[in-house]
């Protein structure tokens, strides 16, 4: 199976429970009259359009190099990754802002309704269902190394995580009487902090990616190593480096002895590109700018 069609498969079945969790949520806060429910519904409901985002895609970051993409589509799949952190901070400020609003009224005396017991049953299956789906979407998105897959994988998580804390508001708001109602727009407002968090997780690296962001300085040391590790090469110097999607691209300038064939010297930058692919992968690559050493030039 291709990575473009793993990557739809781990996607699709994400997607499915989503939308099954979204129903189950949306009837489970609106019957059992718990905030902190409706608003971990709405977190599913972000994690199904973000499986849809990824789905619309990664079709387009599969596809080849050609003459308007002469790097390859990588990036698109770094827009889908950027679309999932946006909608789960826009997800997080709704469900603070929600919370607040809840929490302002109780201290002005409003009395808040006690959830039901449904409504708690629907934060445990969310727990179980997320966690369970984080785990396969993480795994399957790093043997993948695919940035968008991994980042759904932790919405995945951050919606097990938005749960733990709606199950703990709401059990509270049940089992510990009136006076603690209070404690389901608050764990709603817990949750959305949290999530804040996870967005920004997920921005920074996109972000950083769309800017031409240098790779991490130990990677770049490794390629640093790659380069010199072929005979007669020396000096590799230069060195630039970003992300594409999945894959990385570098520029390096080495320095050969001055008197080799055009055809050796060749070879030389061959086995580099090689040596490169197989480590950083097929849809990596490398450009080599030779100089001669500088003892030739003098």
């Amino acid at each position: 199976m291709t990575r473009e069609k793993e990557i739809y498969k781990v996607t699709l079945v994400g997607s499915v429970a989503n939308l099954l969790l979204v129903g189950f949520k949306f009837v489970a806060g609106t019957v059992g009259r718990s905030g902190a429910m409706l608003a971990d519904a709405v977190h599913s409901l972000s994690d199904f359009i973000t499986d849809l985002v990824v789905l619309a895609f990664v079709g387009v970051s599969a596809r080849p190099q050609d003459r308007s993409h002469d790097f390859g589509h990588g990036k698109f799949e770094t827009v889908a990754t950027m679309f999932i952190g946006l909608a789960l901070a826009a997800a997080a400020v709704g469900i603070v802002v929600s919370g607040a609003g809840k929490l302002a009224a109780w201290l002005q005396g409003e009395a808040l309704p006690s959830p039901g017991k449904i409504a708690l049953w629907g934060a445990l299956v969310s727990i179980a269902v997320k966690e369970i789906l984080y785990q396969y979407t993480s795994r399957r998105g790093k043997k993948l190394q695919s940035p968008a897959v991994v980042a759904n994988a932790w919405h995945h998580r951050s919606d097990a995580l938005s749960s733990i804390g709606a199950a703990i508001g709401i059990a509270g708001a049940i089992f510990l009487g009136e006076r603690w109602t209070v404690l389901d727009p608050v764990a709603s407002i817990v949750v959305g902090a949290m999530l804040v968090k996870v967005a920004w997780d997920l921005l920074g690296p996109s972000l950083g990616e769309l800017t031409e962001q240098s790779l991490p300085e130990d990677t770049e040391k490794e390629i640093l190593d790659i380069v010199g590790s072929v005979g007669g090469v020396s000096e590799p110097h230069n060195l630039r480096t970003r992300r594409i999607g999945s894959h990385i691209a570098a520029e390096v300038h080495i320095r050969l002895d001055g008197r080799m064939p055009l055809s050796e010297a060749h070879e030389k930058a061959s086995s580099i590109e090689r040596l490169f692919e197989e480590r950083f992968g097929k849809g990596s690559h490398i450009i080599i700018h030779m100089e001669p050493q500088k003892q030739d030039m003098e």
